[in-house]
């Protein structure tokens, strides 16, 4: 899929103060739910709820809103059309919550393998079938396949790349700039490599919570105290000058160690082009 049905990075200018929000994540769900059936009708099998909506730790404060579509076989060619004008919709109605939805979405084809299209990357497909909430339908995960090891890899690499690394460059040795994007996003680039361990290790969904304290169980984990501390950020921030300090103090290593890991993960893989993606990173980050 060419265009996104959700976005990370509507974080620029968010205070560390929880939202005025009257909408909940499940009334948010039971939106999406309406008005993809409205679209879609008999053709949508099943929606699903994913993330921490589905597993539990959901944050008004800092949480994504993550829905599966399970679409009848075949892909047409006005699915993504459909899906796109409905995601825009519930992204309308309001609520902070509701602008913070993504779908992702496919067909039991295109999730097996037999077909292509869809917007469904290997973590969350594992997330559908390691948490998935079924919230209309029939439950039609049975027989599919969970997504290898190598791909959960290589995928959460990339994403990093895509969506972490600039802002890390950028931050990493100037906290306040990243205190100053809000704390919905400083939790998400403190735990996202925290997860991304978590999963590449184990082949699991990282959850914040599995991650984070399979993380803090490690001795002498880099970055430790600010991996605790934006556990705690989700729900109950800090003063902006205490999370200056924490992240000062706990970013770079944190960051360091992650990527040091995934270099020897991904030249184990063979897969030089991001092997060396990571190399520059790192290199980048060392030199501030």
């Amino acid at each position: 899929m060419n265009r996104k049905l959700g976005s990370l990075h509507g974080h620029i200018g968010q205070d560390w103060a929880p939202p005025v929000d009257a909408a909940s994540g499940q009334n948010v769900l039971d939106d999406a739910v309406r008005v993809n059936l409205e679209s879609m009708g008999s053709r949508l099998l099943a929606a699903y709820a994913l993330g921490s909506l589905a597993h539990g730790g959901f944050s008004p404060l800092v949480s994504d809103v993550d829905v599966a579509l399970i679409l009848a076989d075949p892909i047409l060619s006005s699915d993504e059309e459909s899906l796109l004008g409905a995601a825009e919709k519930v992204r309308s109605m309001g609520s902070p919550l509701h602008t913070r939805v993504s779908i992702f979405w496919g067909t039991p084809g295109s999730l097996s393998g037999r077909a292509t299209g869809g917007r469904f990357p290997p973590l969350d497909r594992l997330c559908l079938l390691e948490h998935g909430r079924v919230l209309t339908g029939s439950d039609v995960r049975s027989g599919l396949p969970r997504p290898n090891r190598t791909d959960l890899l290589v995928t959460g690499a990339q994403f990093a790349l895509d969506v972490l690394a600039d802002d890390v460059l950028a931050q990493a040795h100037r906290p306040d700039l990243l205190v100053t994007a809000g704390v919905r996003w400083t939790t998400k680039i403190v735990l996202f490599p925290v997860r991304f361990l978590f999963t590449a290790e184990t082949g699991r969904e990282g959850t914040n919570d599995a991650a984070a304290h399979h993380y803090l169980a490690q001795a002498q984990a880099p970055g430790a105290e600010l991996v605790a501390a934006a556990l705690d950020w989700r729900t109950n921030p800090p003063a902006r000058e205490h999370a200056i300090t924490m992240l000062r103090d706990g970013l770079l290593p944190l960051y360091l160690h992650y990527l040091a890991d995934h270099i020897q993960r991904l030249e184990s893989h063979r897969n030089s082009k991001l092997a060396a993606a990571f190399h520059d990173w790192r290199a980048r980050l060392l030199t501030g």
